[in-house]
């Protein structure tokens, strides 16, 4: 998308200023309709704003808006029933609807781009269309929480093993682990919320760079097209693409999250875990082991991060070094935003899928809970609860009797009161009443915990603010 400030001749916006027409590779480097097309809706949405508002200052008459409004609506009409035509020789989005306007309704189309350019255009519609993505976004990250808020409340009980490293570290509910990934997400949507209310300012009436001399009523296009108000420097306004970038950011980060929680299915659903089951909606087979039921969805969705985090990256290079205000490098924003978008929109889809249709093996769970001595913190605790010892000789004493448990390869436990009180004599019989794993998680009541009655509290909060 070029810099719009001058008119259209010889079937080139900037036909007037050059005696012949561009190289085929110059075309094929400038042309941007093969992506920009996407923005046709927000296009059209922008340009009847602003002719509404042209004739509401008296800038144009009210006759030619009535044509330039049917024509658009016309033109709107024609390319959500695929019977337009775009043309890669008009370069853009713009200039293709600029140009069957004028098809259809003559010199009155030439009034449109009044007190308007190209770049301030471009910024409306990308805008638009940034804006929209989010409010998706928004609604696709509350249902993925609302599938996860369900599962919690399903497995508040449901004793699994906390990990740290990976390694068995305490036993924790399932429903506490999925607890974690609303907070993840409830932060992401908390994110999407900032960025619409950082990018509700309305670009359009910015012009090149410099505003306009015409009497236009900013505020009017700003309302009419739902931003809080316009924005407050034409130069910035032109050359900002922060909405864009932090667009992208906030998809790199719902993203990892995505993939952590990818990662945690692909582990899970391993016949070594056999933690979940993935239905057969969210997995493929072999082709040449017929046992195989492989998590590939899950797989995709942390795939789809990698994309994401390019996109990012490739937006803050391509603006790193851009003097203000407007250049043609910023045409080169769209297919990273567009691309980030399908990828992030599928991968939460997909997500939300596999959390509400995945079966958990809650006896399995239970059985690794107990694995890796994972009481042990509780014996400690013990110990330092009811035996008054310092935290630290406390561990020290369950450390010895963690020793003595895997010299004998059974778990703490299993270990005879005799056994224990020969570690420390302080060890009562009062102590195997917190070995279990249930015992352990139920007795985690701290604000934020992993017990049963914390989670629900949890749940409760989340339900009423979701």
């Amino acid at each position: 998308m070029a810099d719009g400030t001058d008119t259209k001749s010889s079937n080139q916006m900037w036909g007037g200023r050059f005696a012949s027409g561009p190289a085929a590779i110059m075309e094929e480097i400038n042309a941007s309709i093969g992506f920009d097309k996407k923005l046709f809706a927000q296009d059209i949405r922008g340009s009847i704003a602003h002719a509404t508002m042209l004739a509401h200052q008296g800038i144009i008459s009210t006759e030619d808006k009535d044509k330039i409004v049917h024509g658009l609506n016309t033109i709107l009409s024609e390319i959500e029933a695929g019977n337009f035509e775009f043309s890669r020789s008009l370069e853009d989005i713009h200039m293709n609807v600029e140009s069957r306007l004028a098809a259809l309704i003559g010199p009155a189309a030439g009034r449109l781009h009044t007190a308007r350019s190209r770049n301030d255009q471009v910024a409306l519609d990308f805008r638009l269309w940034v804006k929209e993505e989010l409010q998706k976004c928004e609604q696709a990250l509350t249902s993925l929480i609302a599938a996860f808020l369900d599962r919690a409340e399903e497995h508040a009980d449901t004793v699994m093993p906390g990990f740290t490293h990976l390694q068995t570290a305490q036993p924790v509910t399932f429903g506490h682990h999925c607890m974690a990934y609303v907070e993840m997400f409830g932060r992401d949507r908390s994110r999407v919320r900032h960025a619409i209310e950082h990018m509700d300012e309305s670009p359009i009436g910015a012009a090149a760079l410099a505003g306009t001399g015409f009497p236009i009523d900013r505020h009017m296009t700003a309302k009419a097209l739902g931003f809080r108000e316009p924005t407050r420097n034409s130069i910035d306004t032109v050359s900002d693409r922060d909405f864009a970038i932090e667009f992208l950011s906030i998809a790199a980060i719902a993203g990892m999250h995505l993939s952590r929680l990818a990662e945690e299915i692909v582990i899970w659903s391993t016949p070594q875990f056999g933690f979940v089951r993935l239905s057969d909606a969210f997995s493929t087979g072999s082709s040449i082991m017929p046992q195989k039921k492989n998590p590939d969805a899950a797989e995709l969705v942390r795939a789809k991060t990698g994309r994401i985090n390019g996109s990012l990256v490739a937006l803050l290079t391509i603006m790193k070094g851009l003097p203000l205000a407007y250049s043609k490098d910023m045409q080169e924003d769209k297919e990273q935003v567009f691309d980030a978008a399908e990828s992030l929109e599928l991968a939460i889809a997909a997500m939300t899928g596999m959390v509400r249709d995945m079966t958990i093996n809650a006896a399995r769970m239970k059985a690794a809970a107990g694995s890796g001595y994972s009481t042990a913190t509780d014996l400690a605790d013990w110990l330092v609860r009811e035996a008054g010892l310092p935290f630290r000789d406390a561990h020290h004493v369950t450390g010895r009797a963690v020793a003595l448990a895997e010299s004998k390869s059974c778990d703490l436990a299993e270990l005879s009161l005799e056994e224990l009180q020969a570690i420390h004599p302080s060890i009562t019989a009062k102590l195997f009443d917190v070995l279990t794993v249930e015992a352990s998680v139920a007795s985690r009541k701290s604000f934020g915990g992993t017990a049963p009655s914390e989670v629900r509290k949890q749940i409760a909060f989340w339900r009423a603010r979701n």
